[in-house]
């Protein structure tokens, strides 16, 4: 029968624990045999892991013996092979079962971080994975009153032994007679006698000790079970293997365990809470959820579906199986192997082995990757281990992530883009086989309409054979069609963005340049995927939300990510640049912006060449300025309110035009800016005819004369350093440093050789592409590299690209770029999965209220915000004040509870403001999320945000994507010694985990006053002469104020009148007995303040004053007077630390005294959580703006 309840819309999935009764419940019939296939006739066996009989038939309708065929037996039962007659779908929906003949321990619950089975017997992992596979015995029951009697027994026998060596030693002692000798035989007897008691004393003592080492659940080896089995094996059990593992969860009674737990737990010591609350919240699970322990260990093992697990003929008469066929197998023949065993009632030993083997064989079913060492390979001669149900299920090509997370679309193609600078920003090329294809079921719908064929498959042929109508539908489909393009990887939510599509021809996929940055393409070979919108809410979101000129904001930062780049930077900076070359004593002067270009038009002047003309700037002003036709060209295509630029425009000017653009005026006026611009530099750039060659590149002798003299330095340097007048990283810091300024010094020579308006200087000024660096490496030298440990390799590169390097140079210059690739590579995986990890914390933080109503502000400062490479004010626009923002003066700029807009931070520019309260996430008070008012703007769009965005998800993509452009390597300190300082992505990561840093900064734990000195060291040279040897190593002192207490004991004051010394009290006294007892009369109150030398107590006649002045605790042994004082605490500062505070500063508790990173949990203990929220802010923050 078919099951016919299919739940198929669901939530979660909730693995629990199956009982042997459930698996039963399942199965359809037990696997006996290991067989598959029958090799001759290609059929199932019979009882085997295809078995009709259990399974269901192969063919649909049709019996294993072929005695019923056809639907019109359906649910018969056929007699003589006992196959139902029903569907072969069966096939991948009925399980079988395995019946063990041992029971065995589900892997799962015995391995892992912390072992369950453990946990719930209380018991190591080592000790039970010991029994579980037959290398120790459990003890499982101990008569107590057996135990006891033993016990009495063994003493009784103790004693009548010691009688009766104390008896045998009279007799003999008695039957002395010779005087002379009975001295001496006396002697030897009393040695007899001693070793005699000393022998049975230790006898009693190893007897009493195997006694008590008889306890439940305790694990014994095979040996010591054996010597105990033989003496006291009337008074416990043991058990070995799973059996014994499984008797122990049967008696296991939850509620009582539950309960004795609970009360244990009132007087446990810390240290044994952290495991005894581990085990009752196991323990409680179970008994909610009404499941047995017991069942962690496997009686019954389920055979899944054999059209899960298939078996698929190949040429030449072979078959190529699933994995799990073969660990099934395995599982079957072991089984089988003991049943036959056991059956011969075969040696213990032999049964014992072939139960570990079946033990061993199930865990390789179930978990093979869990079992170090010992994972089952193929049986084909490769070393490839077997893929078993676990991990079938786990990981990025698991069940659940590859392909019930990610599955294949409909509607969606992939194909290589290029570029089409003619496509509006919103617009996509799309290749009209594409299309079709991807469109296909709307123009069958239409073709059926518009009753040119009359079903699908006639569509189909038509559409095939490519008619003319079929591209007309298409086309008018198009029109109000949108399609999502996405490149992978898609590392923040800009990486998939809605298109109108255009048909094209060819089979490339276009896209407009402006869109690159956002998806991180280039054209080297990228490829990108097509998808369709389909429901109505669908093609509305994608024109709506997701189209690209909606999305002209970075989500991470606010600003703008359609900034254009190289050709149109190029074109841009051709554009505006003022040619001096051409400047003539009287400028030709135009009436206007029109008749100027009307000039340029008929060539009367040239595109750069200075002009004066009267230019309107703004909607009424108009000036006579200075400029070029191509400044009034560019500005031609500017709106009103920002026209009119009168200077050179490269990439920045650029950036700061479209942020201007998107401020002043909208999101659609500045993408018709956007496609205005980029048609514009485009046209010109191309008119330009702007290009290099190595031949542009200009030779400079200067750069071999300075090669020379950096040369003849270093040789100094070096001789200097051999005659002991450097150290080993001075010499080392000096070569370097030389090299640097070598560099440089070539540098400035070739920047001012370049033509100031050629091709290269433009193209590296202008932003568009290249580097002074890179420049420098092509025509002057490589210089200094870097080791793939990250120092920097003191021999410079001091060849060119132009002329080529030497064979030394060129393995120089390779062994960092090499380093570069390969950390490149791993970069991308870890910054992957980061941002997953960040994903899954982060996903809940949505935004649920408008106004959480938090009184409390986060204080962003001036000096953190420089530190950070930016202004304050750039900080906190798009948040709201949570205090006054006050200037220098202490006067009011803005009031709490504002939103500080762009209008407001321009308008304070100027002012001095060193530091503001504003709301933040980290202080919100709402139960679920966080609310609009603390987060502030939603920069995707630099509006207030919206409730329901997820902007969980949006931080962590935030962080994540740019995480590839961080630097792996650990920063080295100089390159030489020292140890390495984490930066970039491990630095994130070791926040995120709050991980111990690895190299970690000395923190003061006290508040006072610091004192840095030198550390010495005496040491006796080869004359024995004493010498004192300076070692790098620091000390900072802290002098602090400590509590301290003095004691005052009354028993030891007493003890001092009686014996005549002068009272002093400060040590407890030792118990001697005094004939006579003094009681103190005491005349001060507990928690009073008392003063220097104030009576604190008489006895006799002694009074007894305070030596300090503090607060005074009185109990029935002694007056403490506990009062602060003066002390000093230390820190070892190791070499290579530089220290970050100086003599005879102030500290605080939690100040950072040398460089390092942070202990989170040790700064957390000293400063609380929000100095520890601000730390990571800030170190995160520094990762990122330091790239």
């Amino acid at each position: 029968m078919l099951n016919p309840l299919k739940t198929t819309d669901f939530d979660a999935i909730k693995l629990r624990l199956a009982s042997p009764e459930v698996i039963l419940g399942w199965s359809h019939g037990e696997v006996t045999k290991p067989e598959t296939v029958n090799y001759r006739t290609q059929k199932p066996e019979k009882d085997g892991l295809f078995c009709e009989r259990i399974f269901g038939p192969s063919k649909d309708w049709e019996c294993y013996c072929g005695k019923y065929k056809k639907i019109r037996y359906k649910g018969i039962i056929c007699d003589k092979c006992g196959v139902e007659v029903t569907r072969s779908v069966v096939r991948r929906e009925r399980m079988g079962h395995i019946k063990l003949q041992a029971p065995v321990t589900h892997i799962w619950f015995l391995r892992g971080i912390s072992s369950k089975i453990g946990l719930i017997l209380d018991l190591p992992s080592t000790a039970l994975e010991k029994v579980v596979y037959f290398a120790s015995f459990i003890i499982t029951d101990v008569d107590m009153e057996l135990k006891q009697a033993t016990l009495e027994q063994i003493k009784q026998e103790y004693k009548s032994k010691q009688k009766q060596i104390e008896a045998e030693f009279k007799n003999k002692k008695s039957a002395l007679q010779n005087q002379e000798r009975q001295a001496e035989e006396s002697g030897q007897l009393e040695k007899i006698r001693a070793e005699k008691e000393e022998k049975l004393e230790q006898a009693f003592k190893i007897a009493q000790e195997e006694i008590k080492e008889i306890k439940s659940l305790a694990v014994i080896s095979e040996h010591t079970y054996q010597n105990l089995a033989l003496k006291y094996g009337h008074i416990f059990e043991a058990g070995i293997g799973a059996e014994a593992i499984l008797k122990l969860m049967q008696r296991l009674d939850l509620k009582k365990t539950i309960k004795e737990l609970e009360r244990e737990l009132e007087t446990i010591i810390d240290s044994k809470r952290d495991k005894l609350l581990r085990r009752l919240k196991i323990l409680k699970s179970l008994l909610v959820n009404d499941l047995r322990p017991e069942w962690m260990v496997l009686t019954t093992i389920p055979v899944i579906p054999p059209d899960l697990r298939p078996m698929v003929p190949l040429d030449g008469g072979r078959f190529a199986t699933s994995d799990l066929n073969d660990l099934y197998r395995r599982v079957i023949g072991r089984n089988n192997r003991l049943k036959q065993l056991m059956d011969l009632n075969a040696p213990e030993v032999i049964c014992r082995n072939e139960k570990r083997m079946l033990q061993e064989a199930v865990d390789a079913l179930i978990d093979n990757s869990a079992r170090h060492g010992k994972t089952v390979t193929a049986s084909t001669g490769q070393k490839r281990m077997l893929k078993s149900l676990a991990d079938i299920l786990k990981g990025k090509q698991g069940r659940f992530r590859q392909n019930l997370l990610g599955k294949r679309v409909d509607y969606s193609g992939r194909s290589v883009i290029v570029i089409n600078p003619r496509l509006k920003l919103y617009q996509c090329g799309l290749p009209k086989k594409m299309a079709l294809e991807l469109f296909k079921p709307f123009i069958i719908s239409k073709l059926i309409k518009q009753e040119i064929v009359h079903n699908v498959r006639s569509a189909s042929r038509y559409i095939e054979a490519g008619s003319d109508d079929v591209w007309d539908i298409l086309e008018k489909i198009i029109q109000d069609a949108y399609v999502f393009l996405n490149r992978a990887p898609t590392l923040h939510r800009l990486g998939i963005q809605s298109f109108k599509p255009i048909l094209i021809e060819g089979k490339a996929i276009q896209i407009h340049p402006l869109v690159c940055t956002a998806f991180n393409a280039d054209f080297d070979g990228d490829q990108m995927a097509v998808h369709v919108p389909l429901t109505k809410e669908a093609v509305a979101e994608s024109r709506d939300l997701m189209l690209a000129s909606h999305n002209l904001l970075k989500p991470a930062t606010g600003s703008p990510i359609v900034t254009p780049s190289q050709d149109i930077v190029w074109g841009s900076y051709y554009l505006t640049d003022l040619d001096e070359r051409l400047q003539t004593d009287k400028l030709p002067l135009f009436a206007d912006e029109e008749e100027a270009l009307l000039a340029y038009e008929v060539g009367a002047v040239t595109l750069q060449a200075p002009i004066k003309t009267r230019i309107k700037i703004g909607s009424r002003k108009v000036e006579i300025l200075t400029t070029t036709v191509g400044r009034i060209v560019f500005n031609s295509v500017l709106p009103d309110k920002l026209r009119f630029i009168n200077d050179v425009v490269a990439k920045k000017n650029l950036n700061q035009i479209i942020k201007d653009c998107l401020y002043v005026y909208d999101e659609d006026r500045t993408v018709q800016l956007l496609d205005e611009l980029k048609d514009l530099t485009l046209d010109f750039i191309t008119k330009s005819g702007l290009s290099w060659g190595m031949e542009d590149l200009p030779d400079t002798t200067e750069r071999d004369k300075a090669i020379e003299e950096s040369d003849k330095k270093v040789d100094a340097v070096q001789e200097q350093y051999e005659e002991g007048l450097l150290t080993k990283s001075e010499r080392y810091a000096k070569i370097i440093q030389l090299w640097t300024e070598t560099k440089d010094k070539i540098s400035d020579v070739i920047k001012n050789k370049i033509d100031r308006h050629g091709s290269i200087y433009s193209m590296i000024q202008s932003g568009a592409r290249g580097s002074w660096a890179q420049l420098t490496q092509l025509v002057g030298m490589k210089g200094l590299v870097t080791s793939p440990s990250g120092a920097i390799i003191e021999l410079p590169v001091k060849g060119n690209f132009k002329k080529g390097f030497d064979v030394l140079e060129y393995f120089i210059a390779t062994h960092g770029a090499r380093k570069g690739l390969s950390d490149t590579a791993l970069r991308t995986a870890n910054a992957g999965y980061l941002t997953r990890r960040l994903i899954d914390v982060a996903q809940d933080v949505v935004i649920t209220e408008q106004d959480c109503g938090s009184q409390a502000g986060f204080v962003i400062t001036q000096a953190e915000s420089a530190e950070l490479g930016t202004t304050l004010l750039k900080r906190i626009i798009g948040r709201y004040l949570a205090a006054d923002l006050l200037n220098s003066r202490g006067k009011a700029l803005a009031k709490a509870g504002e939103l500080l807009t762009d209008e407001m931070a321009q308008k304070l520019e100027k002012e001095i403001i060193e530091q503001a309260a504003v709301r933040s996430p980290l202080n919100c008070q709402c139960e679920k999320g966080i609310c609009a008012t603390c987060y502030g703007y939603d920069l995707s769009y630099n509006k207030p945000v919206r409730l329901g965005i997820a902007v969980g998800i949006i931080a962590a993509q935030s962080i994540g994507e740019p995480g590839t452009q961080l630097t792996m390597r650990t920063f080295h300190t100089g390159g030489v010694a020292g140890e390495d300082i984490t930066q970039g992505l491990p630095r994130v990561e070791e926040i995120f985990e709050a991980r111990p840093p690895k190299r970690r900064a000395f923190v003061s734990d006290v508040e006072g006053a610091v004192k840095i000195e030198s550390m010495e060291r005496t040491i006796a040279d080869e004359q024995g002469k004493v010498i004192t040897q300076d070692i790098n190593a620091k000390v900072i002192k802290v002098t602090y104020q400590g509590v301290d207490s003095d004691k005052y004991y009354f028993a030891e004051i007493a003890r001092d009148i009686l014996t005549g010394q002068s009272a002093k009290g400060n040590e407890p006294a030792k118990d001697k007995p005094t004939k006579k007892k003094l009681k103190p009369i005491i005349l001060v109150k507990d928690g009073e303040q008392i003063k220097r030398g104030q009576t604190l107590f008489s006895m006799g006649e002694a009074a007894i004053k305070a030596k300090n002045a503090g607060e005074a605790k009185i109990n029935d042994k002694y007056v403490k007077v506990s009062f602060t004082a003066d002390k000093v605490k230390e820190f070892i500062i190791p070499k290579g630390y530089a220290i970050w505070v100086s003599e005879g500063q102030r500290i605080a508790k939690g100040t950072q005294l040398t460089e390092g990173s942070l202990d989170l949990q040790q700064y957390y203990a000293l400063c609380g959580g929000l100095a520890t929220q601000r730390y990571i802010i800030h170190d995160i923050q520094y990762v990122y703006s330091s790239q």
